[in-house]
This record gives C-alpha cells, structure tokens and sequence, in this order.
C-alpha cells in the first residue's frame, strides 16, 4: 500500500534527516492517547546545529524561515519513529510552539515560524493547519535561531 505523505514528501523532494537525540534529560516525543508530542527541535544539519545566532542581528528573516523548516523536518522525522515509520496515521496537526532567538526590537516572529507552518500544510495539505505560538525569546539550546515543538492527533 502506498503511502500518502511518503509520496508528498517525494514529490516535494524532501528526504526526511534521521531524528535529533535528545541532549538533556527529556523524551524527543510522548504518545499518549490520540495526541502526540513532539519535544522542541533545532535545526540540525549533518548532525551539527546550524542557524547560529541572533534573528535580526546576525540572521535574517529568509535564513530563520529555512531554520524552522529544518525543525519541522526533524519534528516529521521524530514522529515517523514514533508512529513505527508512517506518517499517514497523523491525523492532523494540532498545535507548534516556535521560539525565535531575536534582538528586542525583532517583531517579525510569525514570519519566521510560518518556515514550519507552511511545511505542514505542503504535507498535510488542510490537515497540517494547526494552532500556533510565535514567540520571541533572548537565547536558545546551542546558540541556534529557532526551536520548535509540535502536536498531533493521531487516527
């Protein structure tokens, strides 16, 4: 049987990274019930953190854009594991929570965030529309630009 959001993510030309380990004391996600949780990812790249600085200091919006999107894809990477390889059993995107390392004056959060948000919905097409925080924070795990931790319903 083939399956849906393999495809679209084929189509889309998006080759899912193996999921970030944790680096503290936490689970990477927690099934319970219908929900899946997913716990906030940076972006990784070739198992380094990447997107290193400040959002409106030393990162520009389109590069914070690209560091969210690198976090869904570990977000859908994590899930695929949680969900025993396939992601055709979420059911819907619940809710992501982004927080986006910026200067003070920064205001341009939901820009930036919005990186994983259209992701979901390439993916998930009105299933990956979801609930959202956008949220601007002084620092963040490993100097990176953006985390992001997500929700799922689950069929």
């Amino acid at each position: 049987m083939t399956r849906i959001i393999d495809e679209r993510l084929k189509v889309l030309g998006i080759s899912l990274p193996e999921g970030n380990s944790p680096v503290a004391n936490y689970e990477p996600y927690l099934l319970t019930g219908n929900l899946l949780f997913i716990s906030g990812q940076i972006p990784i790249i070739d198992g380094k953190p990447s997107f290193i600085g400040i959002v409106g200091e030393n990162i520009n919006i389109t590069e914070a854009n690209a560091a969210a999107r690198q976090c869904c894809y570990s977000i859908l990477s994590i899930a695929r594991t949680a969900l025993n390889g396939d992601l055709d059993k979420i059911k819907k995107a619940v809710k992501i929570t982004g927080f986006v390392a910026s200067t003070p004056n920064f205001t341009d959060h939901p820009k930036v965030i919005n990186g994983a948000s259209d992701l979901l919905v390439d993916i998930f097409k009105e299933n990956g529309r979801h609930a959202r925080a956008a949220v601007g924070v002084s620092s963040l795990p490993l100097n990176v630009c953006v985390e992001i931790e997500a929700i799922f319903e689950i069929k």
